[in-house]
């Protein structure tokens, strides 16, 4: 069973900004879920454990292999999806997972058409496999990033805001990939998108500003909210008010009005009923609460 093992990892960039702030995390086998808003620093450690960028400081191991200092060893057993999955003009995509092959170190032409073969089916584009990878779909594009990922049986599999701008049905059959993958290997999902961690993750960690404001399951971060989240819908203008009298978490728009949940140890009243937290909940109250030392 793989396990990665980060302590302390920092890093500062030229323009100042803290991108990480002395992360530490334990990650075990399956899907572990890494969600934060746009500029929380996920894509700082995801390129950091993908050895595509070096930290300041800290330590991060991929079992008894040293990510920072070993990064050779490292990508012998790394699968990675960037959040732009990049395609040649006119590659098919059996070429494309061809060329990757090679890449990997696959150098005998029949295993690698098995692999390709085996990889295509497992994606359901075995069909597609002579169109060019250029014209596919998002969801199309993001199947065979996951395709290249699986390539050299991989330890450990990131996958860096894989659903952004995927339709729903799209979305619902990258998840259902995933979820296969990630019985075998490490699989880390870092995004913004709550959904994907609630449909697809045992484990996860939120993060804002750099640092890991919580981690542990998403079961047990609804349990922390039990009896703590009140919802009432309100006129548009009456917004900011309720935002200076009370602890407001979040709020959408439903049928064309604003729907607060306020987090409160009891029923503030003045209309609030009692709903049960979601993830969304857990989320907004991680990434607004205080930064301590």
């Amino acid at each position: 069973m793989a396990k990665i093992r980060i302590e302390n990892l920092s890093k500062t960039y030229p323009n100042g900004v803290k991108a990480l702030d002395s992360v530490s995390l334990e990650i075990e086998n399956g899907m572990f879920g890494l969600l934060g808003p746009n500029g929380a620093g996920k894509s700082s450690l995801m390129r950091t454990l993908a050895t595509l960028q070096e930290a300041d400081a800290g330590t991060a191991f991929l079992d008894d292999i040293d990510i920072l200092n070993q990064p050779r060893e490292v990508r012998k057993r790394l699968g990675y999806l960037p959040q732009e999955f990049g395609v040649y003009a006119r590659v098919t995509a059996e070429q494309l997972l061809d060329h990757i092959a090679i890449l990997k170190g696959i150098d005998k032409k029949a295993e690698r058409k098995e692999l390709v073969k085996y990889l295509l089916e497992k994606v359901n584009l075995y069909d597609k496999r002579n169109k060019s990878v250029k014209g596919f779909s998002g969801g199309m594009k993001q199947r065979v990033g996951i395709a290249q990922a699986l390539i050299g049986s991989p330890r450990l599999i990131i996958v860096d805001e894989p659903t952004a701008g995927l339709d729903p049905g799209e979305r619902n059959r990258f998840h259902n990939l995933l979820a296969d993958v990630g019985d075998e290997v490490i699989v880390i999902l870092s995004t913004h998108i709550v959904a994907d961690v609630v449909e697809l993750c045992s484990d996860m960690a939120i993060m804002n500003l750099g640092s890991i404001v919580y981690k542990g399951s998403p079961t047990d971060a609804l349990k922390e909210l039990a009896g703590k989240v009140w919802s009432k819908t309100i006129e548009r203008d009456e917004l900011e008010s309720y935002k200076s009298q009370f602890h407001v978490i979040s709020d959408k728009m439903v049928a064309g009005k604003p729907q607060i949940h306020v987090l409160n140890d009891s029923n503030p009243g003045n209309g609030f009923t009692a709903v049960d937290p979601n993830l969304e909940d857990a989320f907004f109250t991680k990434i607004n609460q205080p930064q301590t030392a």
